[in-house]
C-alpha cells in the first residue's frame, strides 16, 4: 500500500468524527452538534482570537493540535468536560487515536502523535491556548440555548466556572470578557430545570 492510499484510507476512517455527537445542540437548531462540527469552530475560534493569546504562539501548530485533539472520540465517544472519570476516558481516547494513527505512514503518525500528546500535556504556550479555545464555543452554546447541555448534565454554577476558567490561562482578556455573561446567566439559567 502507498502512503497516499494509507493517507486516504485514514481520511475515510475520520469521516465517522461526523456521528459522533457531542453534549451541546448548535445555536439555532434542535439537534446536537458533532465533533466534526465542534473542530472546525474551535480552529476558526482558534485563527479569531489570536491575538488575545497570553503568550506569542504558533497558531498554525494550534489549529493541527485542534484538528486532531479530538479524534479519539471516534472509538471512545465524546464525554462531557465536566466528567469525574477523566483517566478511564483519557485511556480509551489513547487506544483510538493508536488504532487511527496505524493507518498512517509512520512519520505523519509519528507527527500527529506528539502534536496531540503536546495537547494533552498542556505545558507549551500553543497547547494552553488550544486547550483554552476549545473551552469557548461550549459556553456560548450553553449562553444561547438556554444552559441547555449544563441543565441537561446537571453541571452546577461552580463546576462550570471552575472548568471554563482555565480559559484564562490562555487568554486572560477572553476569560474576562466571559466571566461577568457566565456570572449573570447561569445561575438563572440553572433554575428553570
Amino acid at each position: 500500500m502507498t502512503s497516499i492510499d494509507q493517507i486516504l484510507n485514514f481520511i475515510i476512517e475520520i469521516e465517522k468524527l461526523k456521528g459522533t455527537l457531542r453534549k451541546t445542540k448548535v445555536v439555532g437548531i434542535d439537534r446536537y452538534e458533532n465533533s466534526a462540527e465542534h473542530s472546525w469552530q474551535i480552529c476558526l475560534t482558534a485563527l479569531l482570537l489570536k491575538e488575545y493569546a497570553n503568550e506569542p504562539i504558533n497558531i498554525d501548530r494550534v489549529i493541527k493540535m485542534l484538528l486532531i485533539h479530538d479524534l479519539g472520540e471516534i472509538d471512545a465517544g465524546d464525554t462531557i468536560v465536566y466528567a469525574t472519570n477523566k483517566e478511564e476516558i483519557k485511556q480509551k481516547e489513547a487506544e483510538g487515536f493508536k488504532r487511527l494513527f496505524a493507518l498512517l505512514p509512520p512519520e505523519i503518525a509519528n507527527e500527529l502523535h506528539t502534536l496531540w500528546q503536546e495537547f494533552e500535556e498542556c505545558v507549551t504556550p500553543e497547547a494552553i491556548y488550544a486547550n483554552a479555545i476549545d473551552r469557548i464555543p461550549p459556553v456560548l452554546q450553553n449562553l444561547e440555548n438556554n444552559g441547555q447541555s449544563w441543565r441537561e448534565n446537571n453541571i452546577s454554577f461552580a463546576q462550570i466556572i471552575n472548568v471554563n476558567s482555565k480559559i484564562a490561562n490562555g487568554s486572560t482578556r477572553v476569560w474576562d470578557n466571559l466571566k461577568p455573561k457566565l456570572e449573570t446567566e447561569i445561575e438563572d439559567m440553572l433554575t428553570k430545570r
